[in-house]
Formats: structure tokens, C-alpha cells, sequence
């Protein structure tokens, strides 16, 4: 799994690492930053509703692992400017499956990942119509469907759907152009847990 898609390298987290995002002050650090850009303690504290000392102790504690870093030739003595890192974070490498820690601790990681996707959309489905212009409601779209596949199959669109906002991501990554707004791209792709798979030796037509 990761928890974000940009067009930078891939990094997988090593047990340190998820350890140290397995906390929700510090997710929301992450979600800000990627959500509005570079802040200082103080704003981001501001913003979440959290003391600067609080946020400046956890962003240390993030950039100790290379999930957040100092904006270069920013801020002063008193007040450092932060961004994130680039770059999707991987939380489910092979090397850490079967260790229960670094199991509990993306389940923390992506509980409070969806918590903030969920509360996005629930956002835009309660206000949305209030506050945005016709032109922004015309381009929010929130769509689902159901198929039935094979796993290489949902893992080929997985890898298509990723290229897809990889690219995107690299073309309108940063721009800050009038008309221009935070916007969040969702994707899931995941089995139904209580469905059957059909098993391997059962012959079955393909139905369109």
C-alpha cells in the first residue's frame, strides 16, 4: 500500500519509519502539508489547532525519518519552513508482512490516512454545493463501480490508475496559477472480503 502517488522515487518504510508515522498528530502533518504546501510550526499548529511546540517536536521527529523536510533558503533562525518529501510512501513491503509491529502500525497509518480521504469527501457532499463555484461543482466528480476480476487483472489497472496520476501529478505538481486550488485525487482498488473467489478449477464463460 501507499499513501500518496507523486513523481518522485518510491520509498519503503522501514519498521523505524512506521513506527514513527504511526501517529495521528503526525499523519495530519503529513496530510497538511501535502494538502496546502509549505508552513511553518506555528501555522500548522494553527491550522490543526495543536501548540507550536507540538507540532515542532513532531516534524522533527518526521524529518528525522525522511518524511518531511526544511524548505532550503527559507525561513529564519526563529521559524523554519517545512514541506514534505515527494513521493509515495510504501507501508507494506514484503520484509515487514510477517512482522505483527510494523502490521499494527500501518493498520494506525492507514486508519488515519482514510479518516482524512473520508472527511474530505464527506466535506464536499455537505458543503460543497454552498461554496463552490459552478465550475468547481462541475469538475468534482465521485464515482464507483463493481466488476468482477481476476487479482492480475485489478493489479493491471492498479499499475495503469497509478501511471495515470504519476503523470498527472508530474505535469501539475507545484503550480500555484490563478484559478488554481488544492485539489485530491482518491483511487481504490480492493477485493470485497465476504465475496467468493471462484476457484481455479471451475470453468466459467466470460461475460460482457
Amino acid at each position: 500500500m501507499a499513501t500518496d502517488t507523486s513523481p518522485e522515487a518510491n520509498r519503503i518504510a522501514d519498521l523505524d519509519g512506521l513506527k514513527a508515522l504511526a501517529h495521528p498528530l503526525r499523519m495530519q502533518l503529513i496530510e497538511a502539508l501535502s494538502t496546502h504546501g509549505d508552513d511553518t510550526a506555528s501555522g500548522l499548529a494553527e491550522r490543526l489547532g495543536e501548540s507550536s511546540g507540538a507540532t515542532s517536536y513532531h516534524l522533527r521527529q518526521l524529518e528525522k525519518h525522511g518524511f518531511v523536510r526544511e524548505v532550503a533558503g527559507r525561513g529564519t533562525a526563529r521559524e523554519r519552513w517545512w514541506e514534505r518529501v515527494p513521493g509515495p510512501i510504501h507501508i507494506g513491503s514484503d520484509e515487514l508482512t510477517n512482522s505483527e509491529a510494523a502490521r499494527a502500525a500501518s493498520r494506525v497509518i492507514m486508519r488515519e490516512w482514510l479518516h482524512h480521504r473520508e472527511a474530505g469527501v464527506r466535506d464536499v457532499i455537505d458543503r460543497g454545493h454552498d461554496v463552490l463555484s459552478p465550475e468547481w461543482r462541475e469538475a468534482t466528480s465521485l464515482q464507483s463501480t463493481s466488476v468482477h476480476v481476476t487479482a492480475a487483472q485489478l493489479n493491471e489497472l492498479n499499475e495503469q490508475i497509478s501511471d495515470l496520476l504519476v503523470a498527472f501529478a508530474r505535469e501539475h505538481r507545484g503550480q500555484r496559477v490563478p484559478g488554481s486550488r488544492p485539489v485530491q485525487l482518491q483511487y481504490f482498488g480492493f477485493p470485497v472480503l465476504d465475496g467468493i473467489e471462484i476457484p481455479a478449477t471451475t470453468t466459467t464463460q466470460n461475460r460482457g
